[in-house]
């Protein structure tokens, strides 16, 4: 096939392939990794009750997770992904080795962003009597939003280049297209198609993070 012809043919499914796993594995880890990174905030700032048996346990785990290089951490999980899912080379397969490594990451984004939050509006809230609930909703939640927010185009970003890194083992998406015809079939324009088209993507999605994160500074 022309390279034209395969990119009308292959392109659009790898490009929903690679968009499927990097939503569910960004929606995952902002929701899980999110919750980890408030833990370690919670357990780790003087002026909440400090669990010191907590923190460095949890601290330790992320730390280890985040510490394997993305292409060994997907070998090793291929076994958990085929008792997951049953093939683990599918796009469903490569999502899991994508969530365990934004997990992580995410955490923590998250625990920077609420570290990052005024002391003083804090000791404000503790001083009337606030739940951590409460000071979660109405301080460190709107206070660390666009720190948040940052966080979440940059793991969406890193997670699409992981993403292309699931296809050389065959599990989908533009890494797998792109190994199977730009490299094995030495169809360089394939390639080249592929890679303006990610930049063209990380731009986009890289300006809208910037603006939705004024936006909510401004707020």
């Amino acid at each position: 096939m022309e390279t034209w012809e395969i990119i009308q043919l292959e392109l659009p499914k790898a490009l929903w392939e690679t968009a499927q796993m990097v939503f569910v594995s960004t929606l995952i880890a902002v929701v899980i990794g999110g919750a980890f990174g408030l833990f370690l905030y919670f357990s780790s700032n003087p002026l909440f009750a400090k669990q010191t048996i907590f923190y460095p346990v949890l601290s330790f785990v992320v730390n280890a997770v985040r510490s394997l290089p993305f292409l060994i951490l997907m070998v090793v999980l291929i076994p958990v992904a085929k008792w997951l899912i049953g093939d683990p080379y599918t796009p469903a397969g490569g999502t899991v080795s994508l969530t365990v490594a934004a997990i992580p990451f995410y955490a923590r984004i998250a625990e920077g962003a609420f570290s990052e939050v005024d002391h003083g509006i804090l000791e404000a809230a503790i001083s009337t009597g606030a739940s951590k609930r409460l000071i979660f909703k109405g301080v460190l939640l709107p206070e660390g939003l666009p720190s948040l927010i940052r966080g979440f185009v940059l793991t969406i970003i890193s997670l699409i280049g992981y993403s292309a890194m699931v296809g050389t083992i065959g599990a989908g998406g533009v890494g797998d297209l792109a190994i199977q015809y730009g490299y094995y079939r030495y169809e360089t324009g394939v390639l080249v198609i592929i890679i303006v088209i990610l930049i063209i993507i990380v731009q986009l999605i890289q300006w809208l993070g910037d603006y939705l994160a004024k936006k909510a500074l401004k707020k």
